[in-house]
């Protein structure tokens, strides 16, 4: 049934893709949606996502402001502590 019907998919293939990974670890094929990053399926769409200051969005505290500072402090000081033993054993 291919008939005389010209396709005409080549701004949909042109278009920006949605910048989402899939389960199986690749990259997502859809479209994003027009002035986002992200396809309808990956929170492109109006309305996605948690309202602000929902505290019923967070699984838990592995990526609240907290945690990540003090990732980040805990990081610091080993990275401190790495440079003070190459100095002393390097004497």
């Amino acid at each position: 049934m291919a008939g005389s019907h010209l396709r005409n998919a080549g701004p949909m293939t042109q278009s920006l893709r949605c910048g989402a990974k899939t389960r199986a670890g690749a990259p997502c094929r859809s479209p994003a949606v027009a002035g986002k990053t992200r396809c309808r399926m990956h929170g492109g769409a109006k309305g996605s996502g948690a309202p602000k200051g929902n505290q019923n969005a967070f699984k838990n505290g592995l990526y609240t402001q907290d945690a990540i500072e003090a990732r980040k402090a805990v990081n610091a000081l080993i990275r401190e502590a790495k440079r003070a033993i190459e100095i002393v054993a390097g004497d």
